[in-house]
């Protein structure tokens, strides 16, 4: 098999010009860094936390040192992956002051008999497992502060929940063995109440992988998204004889007409075949296939070029 990834950076409802460059960059770095680790002979899955982590590390994104603030200014974060192997699965959520949820979900998936470890569970797991506590306030940055202040102030009068905070990473890859795997990541929603979980660490809602389909990662509204089991439902389509632009136009106009939830989807089937498809306004994603990098931000807008 020719090894494919395929990330986003979450769907987005606008995203400045001033930082649209500085987005563009970080999604073809990690599209980049998960490609390199297939060639190099890596697992779906390794491909998939790597890509993944890459965007974690990244302020621009809405996933670890990124990640948007809670109702009482904390980062709680959430992750999940998942092997189409044998359908692994790890999942954390609500996790604080660890950099890179990513690798606690894929520990939950390799070290232990659960599939979903959470606050306070996947603390001490995190640190028997040896990860190393960061400072709350190295994941905090100075515009996620404005943002949840600016949030505060205009109670959200202007915009319906569905059409807001958007923001989530996450990949999808398949190896040179035909395994497919999936991961996503996000800090979840602003002026979220504490404690409250979206779809990105239920599996089958924020992302899905299996061998005899495919992988796919959503982003978007969290809660229509569990709503509709969005990254299940899309595979569904794909398993009935749907093309992979049609099984995500289906999942994403239902979830849109039933819910006006918006959203995106990264997929890909296991002959290699890759679609990236969303109703929010923008979507940075990029895909990696042959010696090309595919990428794009807005709607019918996408540069290809050769990997370095």
């Amino acid at each position: 098999m020719n090894p494919v990834v395929v990330v986003h950076g979450g769907g987005a409802s606008n995203i400045s010009k001033d930082r649209k460059e500085r987005v563009r960059q970080g999604i073809v770095r990690a599209a980049t860094v998960g490609y390199n680790i297939l060639k190099e002979g890596g697992s779906a899955v390794d491909a998939v936390e790597g890509a993944v982590t890459v965007l974690e590390d990244d302020p621009e994104f809405n996933a670890g040192c990124g990640s948007v603030l809670n109702v009482n200014g904390e980062v709680e974060m959430d992750a999940s992956i998942m092997n189409g192997k044998d359908l692994s699965s790890g999942a954390v959520s609500a996790v604080r002051c660890i950099a890179n949820p990513i690798k606690l979900a894929r520990l939950v998936m390799e070290k232990t008999p659960h599939c979903f470890l959470t606050d306070q569970g996947a603390a001490k797991f995190a640190a028997d497992m040896g990860i190393p506590e960061v400072p709350e306030k190295q994941l905090i940055t100075e515009r996620n502060i404005k943002h949840l202040e600016k949030e505060k102030n205009e109670k959200s009068a202007q915009k319906t929940d569905q059409e807001k905070n958007l923001g989530t990473v996450g990949a999808v890859a398949l190896d040179s063995e035909g395994n497919v795997a999936y991961a996503t990541s996000t800090g979840g929603i602003v002026n979220k109440m504490a404690g409250r979980v979206g779809d990105t660490p239920c599996i089958g809602s924020g992302g899905y992988a299996d061998n005899d389909i495919g992988a796919i990662s959503t982003t978007g509204h969290g809660e229509s998204i569990l709503k509709v089991n969005l990254a299940r439902l899309t595979l569904f389509h794909l398993e009935q004889g749907k093309t992979l632009e049609e099984a995500a136009d289906s999942s994403l106009g239902y979830m849109k007409s039933k819910l006006k939830g918006l959203g995106g989807v990264i997929l890909i089937n296991t002959a290699g075949d890759w679609a990236v498809k969303w109703t929010s306004a923008s979507m940075p994603w990029a895909a990696a296939k042959d010696g090309k990098l595919h990428s794009g931000i807005d709607l019918d807008e996408t540069s290809i070029a050769d990997l370095p």
